[in-house]
């Protein structure tokens, strides 16, 4: 947070930057001034006092001078300091909207710019229809229950929503738009899903490998996408993002992933599938094709046709991991297969060893029993 004595002349050629910034006043301790990404600028008095803390945003800086700015803040300053119970310490007059939208774009700089969408859609899709038009400050946790309950219907939907609308309330209060520790979505049980699996079987490649190629000839970027999902277990993001610079050395050097940087070995056929690619730009699948919504609508044609409708393609990545389970692989390799950060991501493939786990047991007991005797 900067520091500047705030004349006038500085309110008026303070520029707006990517994150919302707050500058504060050294003439009058509490008070400051924040400009947020879109270009709006409003003061905001900030202070604590017998362990209470106020937050509170007031006065377009388009409307009011700094001087009368500041000489209201100093009084209300005073007020609360005073311990005047007329003393506004929650600004009622936030939005839910505006606060929500203020949230996503101060997170733009700790989320992934994918997260970051899939939240901002979720947002305006299960969250805004109900909240919108409401003060932030009088949404309670009876309304957070009606909402949760209103989305029953699609429980994957609700329970992703939750932390976001969570994150909002939050930070509602850090703003002082709401009274400490008044998240009302916190403890909420969220529902129970019931996780969907699905992993392809010998005869489905064998089906899916028909299917691609045969559009291999019209749709060469498509199919070389989807035999590289296939062949490497990579997230759809990680495959139609590669550069050829990620590219070298037999492999894959992904700079940013869903966990981080990681590098991912390739085995001779999906170094076959890269080598006989045309190199036009940085872009592996260049900056045109495949987009998402390309490689998805495609995939839905190949799938058809391969008798696979119920397979996303997310699942090519679901079946990399259980054929190498299968085959023996543990679960921490597999996990750094795949790039999880936490073994417990893994663990959902663990039914797939069973067959494994028999095995162990046929060849434990014999010596275990002999021990006995």
């Amino acid at each position: 947070m900067a520091t500047l004595h705030l004349t006038q002349h500085r309110v008026d050629t303070l520029k707006p930057k990517k994150a919302i910034l707050d500058v504060r006043d050294t003439e009058l301790k509490g008070f400051g001034i924040r400009i947020m990404p879109s270009g709006a600028r409003r003061y905001f008095i900030h202070s604590q006092h017998e362990g209470r803390r106020l937050w509170k945003t007031f006065d377009d800086a388009g409307a009011v001078t700094v001087t009368q700015a500041r000489q209201r803040a100093r009084a209300m300053l005073a007020a609360y300091r005073n311990g005047d119970s007329a003393n506004p310490e929650i600004d009622k007059n936030a939005l839910f909207e505006t606060v929500a939208e203020d949230v996503l774009v101060h997170h733009k700089r700790l989320w992934k710019p994918g997260t970051l969408a899939v939240n901002r859609c979720y947002l305006h899709r299960q969250i805004l229809p109900f909240f919108a038009g409401r003060m932030i400050s009088a949404i309670t946790r009876q309304d957070v229950e009606a909402w949760f309950r209103s989305l029953h219907a699609t429980p994957a939907a609700a329970n992703r929503s939750l932390p976001i609308l969570s994150v909002i309330m939050q930070k509602a209060e850090t703003w002082g738009h709401r009274p400490e520790n008044s998240n009302p979505c916190v403890g909420l049980r969220r529902y129970r899903e019931t996780r969907r699996e699905r992993f392809l079987l010998p005869a489905e490649y064998r089906s899916l490998a028909a299917a691609l190629a045969r559009h291999q000839a019209t749709h060469p970027l498509h199919a070389a996408a989807v035999q590289l999902l296939i062949l490497t277990g990579c997230r759809k993001s990680e495959i139609i993002t590669l550069r050829w610079t990620d590219y070298r050395e037999g492999r894959l050097f992904l700079r940013d992933s869903k966990t981080g940087p990681r590098t991912v070995w390739l085995a001779q056929a999906a170094r076959d599938v890269l080598d006989n690619l045309p190199r036009k730009n940085r872009w592996v699948f260049s900056a045109t094709q495949p987009k998402p919504h390309h490689l998805d609508e495609f995939w839905r044609r190949v799938r058809s046709e391969a008798g696979l409708n119920d397979v996303r393609l997310h699942d090519l990545r679901h079946s990399y991991a259980s054929v190498a389970l299968q085959n023996g692989e543990t679960i921490l390799t597999i996990g750094k297969l795949l790039g999880h950060r936490m073994a417990s991501t893994t663990l959902r493939y663990s039914h797939f060893s069973d067959r494994a786990i028999r095995e162990a047991v046929d060849v434990v007991a014999p010596v275990l029993s002999e021990g006995l005797s």
